[in-house]
């Protein structure tokens, strides 16, 4: 088989040719082909993947050669050659069902066969078993969906026994499967396949749908292939006395298990240095150690801990240590080390910092299986996927190639829709109008009955729907304060006096200022920001404040302010008991959080819609001066886009914690730097400080 597949398609991928060939050497999986056109439909996706140049009549002519090579190996007779000419009436049928003598005219010399009445019945009864099995093929095909109801969402599903008991780490095929959340339906009559080794992006807006898709794979509450091993990213690292790189370490269950084996069969020989026995095992014990690479795993644990931020001191630090961020990437950590078949990471970027990115971006772009990450950070799912699947409109559009070709191809492919479906729709205005002409007329009665049914046959083709423009509308105010506006002047500071975080900084901002503070995590990005709203007191300097600013300030931790039992509507008013309803509605439309959304508990909502509802309270106060910590997490791409004109358009003054380097490329004047307990300046913006950045990663 492999030959013939190579013969006909000289340019396909070695691993699907294998994975084929393996596939129609199974027979169980053979036994439910009863046709060409069943071969062709199990094995055409992997071909095509497998080599993209092949055409359609090629494939089908290779899948008919392909079932006559499996209908020949699982045939279970020979079929007899005759000799001489027969004559059934000569013979006659044994009592009680067994054949004596053979049908055909025996040859000379020839000895006759009795069929043993056992075995002819478990042949019946086997052919009987095919014989059901083919008449219930498509009812196996269409069977009763399989629905799985959790906190996070609905999941519906037609299962496809022959995918759902796939055993192969390869690709996964989610086959029509529904989603929901309550009543809401995200998903309708969706098929998605994840073929092996790719680095896929799901990109859509908030609340479409893309969490909860992802929950529902981590939980497999799809069919996944049982032998896939799958790893999701979602929860933080609980808190033990175990130190960062052992919890990394642990993680590796083959490698914990043989060293502690090792350690056995070593405490065994202490005893009795001449049981040959344990000094076997012992050696077999350290023959699959050096296979997996076990010397290398410390420093391939320190090099990733590294890579996310942590120092060679943090390394060392136990678990209980930490804050929630930092735990966040310790289950990063732990899932890079461990390498599933398919890793899911949403929104990765949240908790790292820009240094961290640009590591993980290099990193991942080298992942050797399968990856499935929701991001918003532009620049960072450009680097990192080389599929696009596109969530909207309750189905899912898979794209080859990065995002910003995915974004040109998804122009094109909407500018063709629409433009088949202007075309379909003058063509159909075109036969109406033959066919209301000619209605009542006798002669041209066959002709309008031929292109009733032509339209009736066309496809139904529909518009494009275009997108609701993203709103984002920060308050006017009056910025004609003179300066100074704010300021740290000569400010030292410590949360403890022998650990300082600042010495003697003098930073300003104005009623124009559009500044970004950039530089590690646990720099003090986030202090510097309590300083300038006033929560922090300096050690030693001053701050100074002009008396008519009013700041509003934007926390990265906005959903600890949140009440998740109220609705959007019902929270503003509850935070601004004076104003009525109407006026409530009107400060959550200028962030997106209008009709049903504004009205769901806050429970309900996606991240980026609590993040509007954040937005909407901040600027209900009327700041003419905004602080904004770590802003576009959980922020879709267009909302996004929107928090930028937003920005430009604001005449307030704008200081800001961001690691979207789009975002700050866009709006920021002025970068500042926290690093080596100062504030500095970076001449050349944002990607000075990236190419400083890379320079350290590859020192």
């Amino acid at each position: 088989m492999e030959v013939a597949i190579k013969n006909a398609l000289p340019d396909i991928d070695p691993c699907i040719c294998e994975y084929v060939v393996g596939m129609l050497s199974d027979e169980q999986t053979t036994e439910e082909f009863s046709s060409s056109d069943d071969l062709y439909e199990a094995v055409s996706p992997f071909i095509m993947s497998g080599c993209p140049d092949a055409k359609e009549g090629k494939v089908i002519k290779l899948c008919e050669s392909l079932f006559s090579m499996v209908a020949i190996a699982t045939s279970p007779t020979t079929p007899a050659i005759l000799n001489a000419p027969i004559n059934l009436s000569d013979k006659k049928l044994a009592d009680e069902g067994t054949l004596s003598g053979s049908i055909w005219k025996a040859s000379k010399g020839e000895n006759t066969t009795i069929v043993d009445k056992q075995k002819l019945q478990k042949a019946e009864v086997k052919s009987r078993e095919k014989a059901e099995k083919k008449a219930l093929k498509e009812a196996k095909k269409e069977a009763a969906p399989k629905a799985v109801n959790n906190d996070s969402g609905t999941v519906q599903q037609a299962v496809n026994k022959k995918d759902a008991n796939l055993s192969c780490k390869s690709d996964i095929h989610l086959n029509n499967f529904d989603l929901m959340f309550g009543e809401r339906k995200l998903l309708t009559d969706t098929s998605v396949t994840i073929n092996y080794g790719f680095r896929y992006g799901l990109v859509g807006r908030n609340g479409l749908g893309k969490s909860t898709l992802m929950n529902a794979i981590a939980k497999r509450e799809l069919a996944i292939p049982p032998a896939v091993s799958l790893l999701h990213v979602a929860q933080e690292v609980e808190g033990s006395d175990t130190t960062a790189i052992d919890s990394v370490l642990e993680c590796h269950a083959e490698l914990m298990e043989l060293r502690a084996q090792e350690r056995h069969l070593n405490q065994v020989l202490q005893q009795n240095e001449s049981d040959d026995t344990a000094a076997k095992k012992l050696a077999d014990v350290f023959n699959k150690l050096q296979i997996i690479e076990a010397d290398k795993a410390e420093s391939q644990a320190a090099s990733i801990l590294s890579g996310l931020g942590f120092t060679t001191k943090m390394q060392r630090m136990t678990t209980k240590e930490f804050s929630g961020g930092w735990r966040m990437r310790l289950a990063l950590a732990r899932a890079l080390f461990t390498q599933p078949d398919l890793l899911l990471l949403d929104e990765p970027t949240n908790m790292l910092d820009i240094k961290a990115i640009i590591w993980l971006e290099h990193y991942l772009q080298a992942w050797p299986t399968t990856l499935l990450v929701i991001s918003h950070d532009f620049n960072f799912l450009d680097a990192v996927a080389n599929m696009i699947f596109h969530l909207h409109s309750e189905k899912i559009d898979t794209y080859k190639g990065d995002f910003q070709t995915f974004l040109k191809s998804k122009t094109e492919r909407l500018k063709n829709q629409q433009s088949e479906y202007e075309a379909q729709k003058a063509e159909r205005a075109h036969i109406q109008a033959f066919i209301d002409r000619f209605r009542v007329n006798a002669n041209r009665a066959a002709l309008v009955q031929s292109k009733i049914k032509m339209l009736e046959r066309m496809p139904k083709l529909r518009p494009v729907e275009p997108e609701k423009e993203i709103v984002f509308k920060f308050p006017d105010v009056d910025n004609k304060l003179a300066p100074p506006i704010l300021r740290l002047e000569e400010v030292t500071f410590h949360y403890e006096p022998s650990t300082p975080m600042f010495r003697g900084i003098d930073i300003s901002a104005d009623m124009e200022s559009r500044i970004c503070l950039v530089g590690e995590n646990g720099a003090g990005k986030s202090t510097i920001l309590k300083l300038l709203i006033g929560d922090l007191n300096p050690v030693k300097g001053y701050r100074f404040c002009h008396r008519h600013l009013r700041i509003g300030y934007f926390s990265q931790h906005f959903v600890d302010q949140l009440t998740m039992d109220d609705s959007p509507l019902s929270f503003m008013a509850s935070k601004f008991p004076g104003n009525d309803g109407q006026l409530c509605r009107q400060m959550l439309g200028r962030f997106g959080i209008s009709g049903e959304i504004a009205m769901r508990p806050i429970s309900t909502l996606s991240g980026g819609q609590k993040s509007r509802v954040a937005f909407a309270v901040l600027c209900a106060q009327v700041p003419n001066f905004i602080i904004m910590d770590e802003p576009t997490n959980h922020l879709d791409m267009e909302t996004i886009e929107a928090l930028g004109r937003a920005i430009k358009g604001y005449k307030g003054g704008i200081v800001m914690v961001s690691h979207d380097e789009r975002l700050i490329s866009q709006v920021c004047t002025q970068l500042w730097l926290c690093r080596n307990h100062q504030v500095t300046v970076i001449e050349g913006g944002i990607k000075e400080y990236r190419k400083l950045m890379e320079q350290e990663l590859k020192s």
